[in-house]
């Protein structure tokens, strides 16, 4: 897990990538998300905003940056940020192609744009040695039911027996 590396030393502002996951540029799952040169645009053009908010990560679509709470980067777990921020990633490649990305008609589980970002992030998991009890965890946030989680899982194949997300 060399390759992760996280910045927690930042305070509220903007940052490049790099000065936040300096390893980023460099990781297998960066280089196959962006292996058509786009890489570079967004390594050079995407912020990382760190606000000082209680929040995980999301992405600002009018600005193409990532956005993260302050305390989430001093002090989160350092692969459930290195697969938020892959996972954000996909969304501004998304951004990049025009995708929807908050197609309503779907349920945040089933929204195209969410399961390619949560499919990026489980690859990296499973490369990391995650358990599926562990990436299931990982999958479960607080704004879906145990029935949508249950679905994404599946969806992913990821084994849901194991998650202690409950």
């Amino acid at each position: 897990m060399a390759e992760i590396a996280v910045n927690r030393r930042v305070k509220a502002g903007k940052y490049a990538l790099l000065e936040v996951f300096p390893g980023l540029s460099r990781a297998g799952a960066f280089r196959s998300l962006f292996g058509d040169g786009l890489g570079s645009e967004v390594l050079r053009d995407c912020k990382l905003d760190i606000v000082p908010e209680d929040a995980y990560m999301y992405i600002d679509a009018e600005a193409g940056n990532v956005c993260a709470g302050l305390d989430y980067v001093r002090k989160g777990d350092a692969r459930t940020l290195w697969l938020d921020i892959l996972h954000e990633l996909t969304h501004i490649r998304q951004w990049h192609e025009g995708k929807e990305l908050w197609d309503r008609r779907f349920a945040y589980v089933d929204r195209p744009t969410e399961v390619e970002a949560y499919e990026v992030a489980v690859r990296e998991a499973r490369r990391l040695g995650m358990t599926d009890g562990e990436i299931a965890d990982y999958l479960r946030v607080e704004w879906t039911s145990h029935e949508d989680h249950a679905r994404l899982c599946q969806r992913l194949g990821v084994r849901m027996p194991e998650s202690h997300a409950y």
